[in-house]
């Protein structure tokens, strides 16, 4: 549905109110995490600033999805912090452009749909890992120190980080911030309807804030410049880092894990709502249109952020109006009240983080589907151990190859049928679609066959790759050496260019 300020007063008495209450409270949901997000990603405050208002304005404007809400996303915090320690802030607008560039190619060309295709279990593991990693890496800032570089490190350092943390009571004051932040976001959800319609993690926040300030606690503070001053134009010796192997890799994975998760959102919001469904196509081109202007000015890559996005429909919006204005509120809080951020405490952005990371991690979705499919779990699982050990774009191919695998395995199905008649002859009857991974199996039964009777082996119903033919090939050659009626292949598919091998039939 197109948008036009025409057909918006057209509409105003029965839309424009629902749009414009719900554009307050997703915008007051967005605005810690465009903060938290930035601050997460090693970047100053003010690009997540940028990036939520691109989100909402630009993107909000285009078709694709009417009610998702674009914006710095937490589950794209990771691979950010590290493009930024790789290769700096001036290269990663360089490769955020890229890869909106990239997603705008992919939507032109209708692979959007595509991205539907892609196994719930990798994307679910890519989450869980992502989250985890966040969860452990905001425990040190919480405390006030600095996180180790890999995720591993992470991990094996927090016992130490620990002991340094009760042993500071700056490191106390800190975490017991992001404690009380965490557990504000928590205990809001049980509040009367009528107060939560102001967003938890904008609660505690406020409230982490004014405590600092009166009990004078020792913890930093959010650092914040003016928003225009953090624009950084990409220059010539950023752009030449596009040739670099590793940069390229990085854009590749900018833009297959911001698609995925901007396609995934979009189906999970259609379930939310009974409007126009999403158009995964114009979506795609959308967001990446998003992204290469977040890219120019510098700033964070968007994706489609579900907790916004539910939030807005939950809210009540109608149409798309309510994200754009939730971007046109960014703008203005960007360019009038820039310094209120000095007063966020920074360990209380590691609480809202650790909670949106906690939230990633789909602990509940796991235990059922190990339940109904344990392969998928194990997909699911190895992803995230994958994500967490190596990095973010390693993890996601060794996920999608298990899946891969997953899928080839599940669609070789043999069944083995054997029963012998009055003369001693052995009938065997493979029935299925046999892939070489599943080859151990048909030769094993093989192999079991009786060799001191004649065998008859009906493939009439069995579909065989290249592997499979050949192996049925050289066991039947093996086998006719021990006598002319040792056994008989029947219907075996034939090879293209190839004569069909069978034993004499005597």
């Amino acid at each position: 549905m197109p948008f036009s300020p025409s057909a918006l007063l057209s509409r105003a008495p029965s839309t424009l109110r629902y749009d414009f209450a719900a554009s307050l409270v997703v915008f007051l949901v967005a605005l810690p995490l465009c903060i938290g997000v930035a601050v997460a990603s090693g970047v100053p405050a003010e690009l997540g600033l940028i990036t939520g208002i691109v989100g909402g304005i630009v993107t909000g404007l285009m078709r694709g999805s009417s009610l998702q809400v674009s914006g710095p996303a937490a589950g794209l915090t990771v691979l950010v912090l590290e493009a930024v320690q790789a290769f700096g802030l001036a290269v990663l607008g360089v490769i955020v452009l890229a890869a909106g560039l990239l997603q705008i190619a992919m939507g032109a060309l209708k692979w959007g749909r595509w991205f539907r295709a892609i196994s719930l279990s990798v994307v679910e593991g890519m989450l869980a890992g992502i989250g985890l990693i966040i969860v452990v890496g905001q425990v040190y800032a919480a405390a006030g120190l600095a996180a180790p570089a890999s995720g591993l490190d992470k991990i094996s350092g927090l016992p130490a980080a620990a002991v340094d943390a009760l042993g500071d009571s700056t490191a106390l004051a800190s975490v017991a911030v992001a404690v009380a932040t965490i557990v504000v976001m928590v205990g809001w959800r049980r509040m009367p309807g009528a107060a939560r319609a102001v967003p938890g993690a904008l609660v505690a926040v406020v409230l982490a804030a004014v405590a600092t300030a009166l009990l004078g606690l020792p913890v930093a503070t959010v650092r914040v410049g003016a928003v225009l001053d953090a624009v950084h134009l990409p220059g010539t010796d950023a752009l030449s880092a596009l040739a670099e192997p590793a940069v390229i890799g990085t854009v590749l994975a900018f833009a297959l894990i911001a698609s995925a998760e901007s396609l995934f959102s979009a189906a999970a919001v259609d379930r939310l709502h009974a409007g126009p469904r999403t158009s995964y196509d114009k979506e795609l081109v959308a967001q990446g249109v998003g992204n290469t202007l977040c890219g120019v000015l510098g700033a964070l890559p968007m994706t489609a952020v579900i907790v916004r996005s539910s939030a807005n429909v939950q809210a009540g919006a109608r149409t798309k109006a309510s994200r754009v204005l939730h971007g046109v509120w960014l703008l203005l809080f960007a360019a009038l009240l820039p310094a209120t951020l000095t007063y966020v405490p920074l360990p209380a952005l590691a609480g809202v983080l650790i909670h949106a990371g906690w939230k990633l991690i789909p602990f509940r979705g796991v235990v059922t589907l190990w339940r109904a499919h344990r392969g998928e779990a194990l997909v699911l699982a190895a992803t995230a151990v994958a994500i967490v050990t190596v990095n973010m774009f390693e993890g996601v191919l060794i996920g999608l190859a298990l899946s891969i695998a997953k899928a080839a395995w599940d669609a070789s199905h043999l069944r083995v049928e054997s029963s012998e008649d009055e003369s001693g002859t052995v009938h065997i009857r493979l029935s299925g679609n046999v892939t070489f991974l599943r080859l151990p199996k048909v030769l094993d039964a093989l192999e079991s066959l009786p060799r001191d009777r004649p065998v008859e082996l009906d493939l009439s119903g069995i579909q065989l790759d290249h592997a499979c033919r050949t192996a049925l090939e050289n066991w039947a050659e093996r086998h006719s050496t021990a006598g002319p009626d040792a056994i008989r292949l029947h219907d075996l598919p034939e090879r293209p260019g190839a004569e069909r091998v069978r034993a004499p039939a005597g």
